[in-house]
């Protein structure tokens, strides 16, 4: 990576930052202020980099002049709305430092009825944590602290560390000294996820090529029918510095905003300044988060726009919801749909939850005039300007996130004839069977394979009950239509694998948490419990729609990532109850369990960092003694020198075009480092195979050579005749007569 392209790369970071300062919330009593900025910050972002990837896609302009351009535009905009945010502040906070208000004359607290959030339709709880501070009894931040800049923030944080408890600080450290580490490894690692070589990063490439975003013949078709909202952040990435070092740090990021997020929603939900660091312990130290946070994986990406959705859903349940808010929650769900459409289940139902909220408060909106007499005299009990007001803001939702994902979809559709793309995309997936035995079937696989751990005979045993149960009921367990691909359930979990390691620790907090939530929620938050409760039926609702909905597979426990930060936040409140538990002086036997789960997961987290899979701290496949080549073929250490031999040989013999035969997943990324042109351009790689039916392949006697992945006989079906085949292994090439 270039100096030049360190600096570019330095722009999207100051124009976030300076986003934050400017959307720090403008009302009293917001909940955890500064976080909402935050969520506020990188959904606007997040929505801008994505429409300035189809713009300029659509003008055949993905370059990085035109890229750069974007970000300056937005660098100035940014500046200048934190710039107005701050006078507004500063006018808004001189008074009250001038002139105090005495106690004696401070307005009363007003003894009107407030409006009942949805919470309390399920349980009868008391007031919802995302009411207003004042309400809840609660100082609220002065206009001032709203608008407080970064140089402030410091001194709250001392502040805050200095009042913590030994054990808070405990909690805080580990957390801050995880998220560190994570960053040192995904600047020090290259991308080396299995996924990534395959189709992630070659999609990067492709549109760095073509300078647009047009589908291309492809053999796996991957490259063009997944939804591409991560890849369209590494875009930029890749535009601005050069290169790919910088990649991992996306996914990084959003699992910083993954913790900052679950422990806001922890906060809406009652929590104090322990449950919210529990909240982000127990996140943080999981290991699927910790793999992941150092990966060009998506699944980080996907959770931290469900989180989102949900942090904003919470704040409506007990306030109508601005403008500004709609427009987030539009943001959050089309961010969602265009990076994992499985994401989706569960910002369903956190739309579903904020609608229902929202309707009860404009029922109970006295300030909204009234519907029309009725026959008998009285009145309809739906405001008419509150049902317009709830209406017009779900259409607005649905119109923005069609506006994110909208372009994508239309390529799609275009290409396919249906917007989830061709048939082996829609149906290799999803469930293709829905009676109740298979669905049930399919859930206690995919706990299984959630909850595994390295004993063996438990998991063993597990399997073969699960496997007994579904014959009894008439269910194949190995079902093509309820398991992916020719995969064979079960298969182990537990190791520390990016890809499918299990979550045992923190799904079994969150399963307490979510039981207890929805049997006595006032235990853990006697104030919050409608809202709790509430919480914890969508929860339970996305898992259920995800087992219902999306086949077993050996790396299923990715997908459920979206799943995981959403109900953690229940472990966080449940576990902070628990240890408010004490008995003559002394911590009951619950508690002690509780603080030896914390211990374990703790350990968990660091053996994660340490020693997991492809990307390590220390032995065998190091960051730190590895090489970058061979960092990137930790997966697969025999294919290093292979992908060199063949790549050295074609570029000696001076070829331009060069075929590529591959199967469906083959890695391609590879190619695209080796075979650039001396000036650092884009190789020109062309398909010999094609999946698409609209887009023919190149034909063989076109290119000046051929590289293939895979089995000699495939390559060879496509080598003309009198061509020199030469393979080793996995790879191989083919040159023509005299090259």
């Amino acid at each position: 990576m270039s100096a030049a392209g360190s600096l570019l790369a330095v722009i999207p970071v100051a124009a976030v930052l300076l986003l934050i300062v400017a959307a720090m919330p403008r009302e009293a009593g917001a909940v955890a202020p500064l976080r909402l900025a935050v969520v506020r910050a990188v959904l606007l972002s997040g929505a801008y980099a994505v429409l300035v990837v189809e713009v300029l896609g659509a003008a055949h302009a993905l370059t990085r002049g035109a890229f750069t351009v974007a970000w300056l535009l937005f660098l100035v905009a940014a500046a200048a709305a934190a710039g107005l945010r701050r006078r507004r502040a500063t006018r808004l906070g001189r008074p009250a430092a001038a002139a105090p208000v005495p106690v004696s004359a401070a307005p009363a607290v007003s003894t009107a009825p407030r409006p009942v959030p949805v919470g309390a339709v399920v349980s009868g709880g008391g007031p919802d944590v995302s009411a207003p501070a004042a309400e809840r009894g609660e100082p609220g931040p002065t206009p001032t602290q709203a608008g407080r800049g970064f140089a402030d923030l410091r001194a709250v944080a001392v502040d805050a560390w200095r009042a913590a408890r030994p054990g808070e600080r405990l909690l805080a450290g580990t957390v801050g000294g995880l998220v560190l580490v994570e960053l040192l490894v995904a600047l020090l690692a290259e991308p080396n996820n299995f996924d990534s070589q395959t189709y992630h990063l070659p999609k990067v490439e492709h549109w760095v090529a073509q300078g647009d975003l047009d589908f291309w013949p492809t053999a796996i078709h991957r490259q063009v029918t997944i939804p591409p909202g991560a890849e369209y952040l590494l875009l930029h990435l890749r535009l601005l510095t050069g290169g790919d070092h910088l990649h991992n740090l996306v996914q990084w990021a959003a699992g910083v905003v993954c913790l900052l997020v679950a422990a806001r929603i922890t906060t809406q939900l009652g929590g104090g300044r322990r449950a919210q660091l529990l909240t982000a312990f127990v996140l943080a130290t999981t290991p699927m988060v910790v793999l992941q946070a150092t990966s060009t994986q998506t699944d980080l990406i996907c959770a931290a726009w469900v989180a989102c959705a949900a942090t904003l859903a919470l704040d409506g349940l007990s306030r109508r919801t601005g403008w500004g808010t709609l427009l987030g929650l539009g943001a959050a769900t089309g961010l969602t749909a265009v990076t994992k459409t499985s994401g989706l289940i569960a910002v369903g139902p956190l739309l579903v939850l904020w609608g229902l909220a929202q309707l009860r408060l404009a029922r109970t909106d006295r300030s909204a005039p009234a519907g029309p007499a009725t026959p008998g005299g009285g009145r309809r009990s739906w405001p008419v300007g509150g049902l317009a007001r709830t209406v017009g803001g779900s259409v607005l939702i649905l119109v923005v996130a069609a506006v994110v994902v909208g372009p994508f979809l239309a390529r799609v559709t275009a290409e396919f004839g249906h917007p989830l793309g061709p048939p082996r995309l829609r149906e290799s997936i999803p469930m293709e069977r829905h009676d109740p035995a298979s669905i049930v079937v399919n859930a206690l696989r995919i706990g299984h394979t959630a909850f595994d751990t390295p004993l063996a005979p438990l998991r063993r045993a597990g399997a073969e009950v699960i496997i007994s149960g579904a014959e009894a009921v008439g269910v194949d367990p190995q079902d093509r239509a309820i398991t992916f691909g020719r995969e064979l359930f079960p298969e182990p979990a537990w190791y520390p694998d990016e890809d499918r390691v299990a979550f045992p620790l923190a799904g079994a907090l969150a399963v307490i948490g979510a039981v207890i939530a929805l049997a006595r929620p006032r235990r853990i938050a006697p104030e919050r419990a409608g809202s709790l409760r509430a919480y914890a039926v969508v929860v339970l609702t996305a898992v259920l729609l995800h087992t219902a909905m999306i086949k077993w597979q050996p790396w299923g426990n990715r997908l459920l990532l979206y799943a995981v930060v959403l109900a953690v936040p229940l472990a966080g409140l449940w576990l902070d109850a628990l240890l408010r538990n004490r008995a003559g002086g002394r911590r009951s036997v619950a508690t002690v369990a509780a603080l030896t789960v914390l211990a374990t997961a703790a350990l968990a987290g660091v053996l994660a960092l340490s020693y997991g899979f492809p990307r390590r701290l220390v032995g065998a496949g190091s960051v730190f003694t590895t090489s970058d080549w061979d960092t990137r073929f930790l997966r697969r250490p025999q294919w290093a020198d292979e992908f060199r031999w063949a790549a050295t040989a074609v570029q000696d013999s001076g070829a331009r075009r060069i075929g590529l035969v591959q199967q469906n997943d083959n890695w391609e990324y590879p190619w695209w480092l080796l075979l650039r042109q001396p000036d650092g351009g884009s190789p020109d790689l062309v398909a010999l195979q094609s999946v698409l039916p609209e887009r023919p392949p190149a034909d063989p006697s076109s290119v000046d050579a051929i590289v293939c992945t895979g089995t000699k006989a495939a390559c060879a079906k496509l080598v003309p005749a009198g061509w020199r085949l030469e393979f080793r292994g996995y790879v191989g090439y083919a040159l023509p007569p005299g090259r």
